[in-house]
């Protein structure tokens, strides 16, 4: 009578344990939409799960539009090929005007904001909420595109993350590795004079890519502002100017720099088509 009392008690656990793949799968297969609750904040995610076991992840920013969703589609071939699943947050423009999107809530106002508030501890959240829904350590790469790609640019300068991969493609604006330029256009005027070349030496060192469309060199929504301006006069232009300022400071000062320049000839201003192309791949490697 025991014995037969365990056996049904064991079916019964049996039956309302989850079962090993939906432990194993908590972000679902193929395209999803869901409410992330971040403390403070609430983002909705679009996000797209491949068929392959154990993929990493892959956090996507989209455009000027805010059209998450279609930038998640954007990346399904880079996620089918490179087995990761898709998470692209949206930035409501709403919350996140242009100088919490695509300046990262690093300055308001000409004011230098409190770094508890910057836009990217949100990304930095959405990672760990990322990892604790898998239950395990997702490796992270990160993409974005245009005003996705400018808000990366501040990601990268300000806010430390262990990201394998930050592309940034195609933006209008970067953070030029320079602490004499004024944030958000470069590092000056944020850290105290004992940390500036630190926080400098770490941007550096950070594994950024620099992704750019060889014909992006219409003014379509660019920013021609004079800061913008400043760092050249089309977005291929300022692409290649940053990258290059950052490999002259790294090599006079003995630095490590991690960044990495690639080119997508024959593309103008296209998230999908960037996406899209065989240099993306070689674009987010390690």
């Amino acid at each position: 009578m025991r014995a037969t009392a365990l056996f049904l008690s064991t079916l019964v656990f049996l039956a309302a344990a989850p079962p090993e793949r939906a432990r194993a799968a908590p972000i679902p297969p193929g395209q999803g939409e869901q409410a992330v609750n971040l403390g403070a904040d609430t983002l909705t995610v679009f996000t797209y799960r491949p068929q392959c076991g154990a993929p990493s992840l892959l956090l996507v920013f989209h455009g000027l539009n805010r059209n998450a969703d279609r930038y998640r589609d954007y990346a399904r071939p880079l996620a089918d090929r490179l087995c990761m699943i898709v998470v692209a947050p949206l930035f409501d423009k709403e919350r996140f005007p242009t100088w919490a999107y695509q300046r990262g809530g690093i300055v308001h106002r000409r004011e230098v904001q409190d770094p508890r508030d910057w836009t990217g501890r949100l990304v930095v959240a959405l990672i760990a909420w990322a990892r604790k829904t898998e239950r395990r350590p997702l490796t992270v790469s990160m993409i974005g595109h245009s005003a996705g790609g400018q808000f990366l640019s501040r990601l990268a300068a300000f806010v430390p993350t262990d990201a394998q991969r930050i592309v940034i493609a195609n933006p209008s604006t970067y953070v030029f590795p320079s602490l004499e330029i004024a944030a958000p256009f470069g590092m000056g005027h944020v850290y105290r004079k004992a940390d500036e070349l630190a926080q400098l030496r770490r941007y550096l060192a950070t594994p950024v890519t620099i992704f750019l469309g060889a014909d992006d060199v219409g003014d379509k929504n660019r920013n021609d502002s004079e800061d913008a301006r400043a760092q050249g006069a089309t977005r291929y232009e300022r692409g290649r100017n940053a990258f290059t300022a950052g490999q002259r400071i790294a090599r006079a000062r003995g630095w490590a720099f991690h960044w990495r320049l690639v080119e997508a000839p024959g593309i103008a201003h296209s998230a999908r088509r960037m996406f899209s192309s065989a240099e993306a791949i070689e674009a987010l490697k390690p």
